[in-house]
């Protein structure tokens, strides 16, 4: 499915106010980072990146990312009005968080062969859930969300 362009341009517009948004926050904090803007799935992705010695790798952890993400969005929502589902990556640590999760998956995946009906997991965003969702189904297992808010998780069962 392809974007119109009015949706073309609400995408920019959010990625455009998101760039601003974290390279203030990098300014205050004093930190190095390149930030690029993509836009994937109806999702704008956000990626800073920095040099190998650069300071960025202090704001790298997930809970650190996860954070920085919330703000990011709100102030998206903000300045256009409207609802943000955008992604941030800092330095790398989405393909950190889906490599833990590629290991939650496997553990599942044990656990399941060793003789468990059900193997419930954290909560986790829409985001993070989607990907565990697709790492699942790769693996022949059949994953539904449960619970409401802060409280959603995945639980995973063979098919």
């Amino acid at each position: 499915m392809t974007e119109t362009p009015a949706e073309e341009v609400a995408t920019l517009d959010e990625g455009d106010v998101a760039a601003d948004y974290i390279e203030e926050f990098l300014d205050i904090c004093d930190l190095d980072g390149d930030i690029d803007i993509e836009s994937a799935g109806g999702r704008t992705q956000i990626s800073v990146t920095a040099s190998s010695d650069s300071n960025l790798r202090v704001l790298s952890n997930p809970e650190a990312v996860a954070a920085l993400q919330e703000l990011t969005r709100l102030a998206v929502q903000v300045r256009t009005g409207e609802f943000s589902r955008l992604i941030l990556d800092v330095g790398g640590s989405r393909e950190v968080r889906q490599q833990e999760l590629s290991e939650l998956v496997d553990a599942a995946v044990a656990a399941l062969d060793a003789g468990a009906v059900r193997f419930p997991l954290e909560p986790m965003s829409s985001y993070e859930r989607k990907i565990v969702h697709d790492l699942a189904g790769e693996r022949g297992l059949t994953s539904e969300s449960e619970g409401e808010g802060r409280d959603r998780h995945t639980v995973l069962s063979r098919a």
